[in-house]
């Protein structure tokens, strides 16, 4: 589904100009679960690496130039667990088979992501641009300067989603959010992490500086079977 003009929504990825871009990967947080006593099967690596078989079958031979992970590869803060060592270097190895370039935009879960994308030779960088579109992980905002050329901005970091109800029964389905932020168009992504619900737009606490403003004109993309458009923020409240 088209999201912009240019810009199309190919399950929790958003592609354009030949350029993919997924957002929150968040390796190593079923080990850290595990550590928390909260016992779930290891299967991550399998569904990320068949979610992006599924994307590129999608997208139906068009080019897929450069694959950019927009922030927090991986999941623990301050070490890298034995699971994100192994995983994360087969998920970059997956990722170039399918791209002539791999960029890492820094998270705020990133902080010794250096040694991981060393390995593979991989470049890590504070934000991304191409074009006219900016892609920053969305922890923090960029100076004046950085945006001077920008029309589009790309952040993940929220791992939005929304709970609607049916009778009593309640579900909660990741989406993507379209809305405005210092004039240019700003675009959230959930995370690429099924294991992560996310951030309830209509009951919890927003994190992202970009999305500190009135949220009620922002359009809700849900992602489930296909990608729904399921209009404004103010309409979901009211439903």
């Amino acid at each position: 589904m088209k999201i912009l003009p240019h810009m199309e929504i190919v399950d929790l990825a958003l592609y354009f100009d030949s350029t993919l871009v997924i957002a929150d990967v968040h390796i190593g947080y079923e080990e850290a679960l595990n550590k928390q006593g909260v016992l779930v099967p290891r299967l991550q690596f399998e569904e990320m690496a068949k979610r992006i078989g599924s994307i590129l079958k999608t997208l139906k031979g068009d080019p897929v130039k450069t694959i950019v992970v927009n922030g927090d590869l991986k999941y623990e803060f301050g070490t890298i667990s034995e699971q994100e060592w192994r995983n994360t270097l087969k998920f970059l190895d997956l990722l170039a088979k399918h791209c002539q370039d791999i960029v890492l935009v820094k998270g705020n879960h990133d902080t010794i992501l250096g040694l991981i994308a060393k390995k593979r030779n991989v470049r890590v960088v504070d934000y991304y641009i191409a074009g006219k579109v900016l892609v920053a992980h969305g922890d923090k905002t960029p100076n004046k300067e950085t945006l001077k050329h920008i029309s589009t901005i790309i952040i993940g970091h929220e791992h939005p989603a929304v709970s609607l109800k049916e009778g009593a029964r309640v579900e909660q389905f990741k989406c993507f959010l379209k809305g405005r932020y210092k004039g240019r168009n700003l675009i959230v992504q959930p995370s690429f992490n099924t294991m992560i619900e996310g951030t309830n737009l209509l009951r919890d606490t927003i994190l992202s500086p970009f999305l500190k403003q009135n949220l009620d004109n922002f359009e809700v993309y849900v992602v489930e079977d296909k990608v729904y458009n399921f209009g404004k923020v103010n309409g979901l409240k009211k439903s």
